[in-house]
């Protein structure tokens, strides 16, 4: 695989982590780009370690782990999804909207593993490859840091427009990313 096919490879596999990171930056207050930064690094090392794992499982596992990727990153996806819009929906207009400074370690790592199962998956396939797969992990981690990075500080100019119904987007986005995962799964875009 070349270094161009990488790169395509790593930023194809970051789309949904920056979707993931633009709903979390649109339901902060103000994310600093410390926080951008830190949000990033969260997804693009758990992005970076799900090839690795998925390429040290191989051939053996290689069905089982696709049969169930999708339904668990729906599943978890939905999960958090929901959680942010039920937390978007309690607040009434008589609240003032106090946006989090920041977003918890768990919440984040949870949203990153929903969001990089895919690689999990695509880490299976690269042990039939030769490939390296250090480099393509840490390819695929780097982008999806860069990524997560902008998708937050994009956020940051959104949240403030959206106001309360920023958290609402933000679950709706992480809802329609694990339908997709779901649906492209079952092949019902195909």
């Amino acid at each position: 695989m070349t270094f161009i096919a990488t790169l395509i490879l790593a930023f194809g596999m970051s789309m949904d982590a920056f979707a993931a990171a633009l709903g979390k930056g649109a339901s902060l207050h103000r994310p600093n780009f410390k926080e951008a930064l830190r949000t990033g690094l969260i997804f693009g090392v758990i992005e970076m370690l799900t090839p690795l794992i998925g390429w040290a499982i191989g051939l053996a596992a290689s069905r089982y782990i696709m049969a169930w990727d999708h339904w668990v990153a729906f599943g978890l996806l939905t999960v958090l999804g929901g959680r942010m819009m039920m937390e978007g929906f309690r607040q009434t207009a008589d609240e003032p909207c106090e946006a989090p400074q920041r977003h918890g370690f768990m919440v984040l790592a949870l949203t990153a593993v929903a969001t990089s199962l895919d690689a999990l998956a695509v880490g299976v396939g690269l042990a039939f490859l030769q490939v390296n797969i250090i480099l393509t992990a840490v390819t695929i981690g780097a982008a999806t840091t860069v990524m997560a990075t902008t998708g937050v500080m994009v956020g940051r100019f959104i949240g403030p427009v959206m106001g309360k119904w920023a958290e609402v987007l933000g679950g709706v986005v992480l809802i329609s990313i694990g339908c997709t995962i779901l649906f492209e799964h079952l092949g019902w875009f195909s």
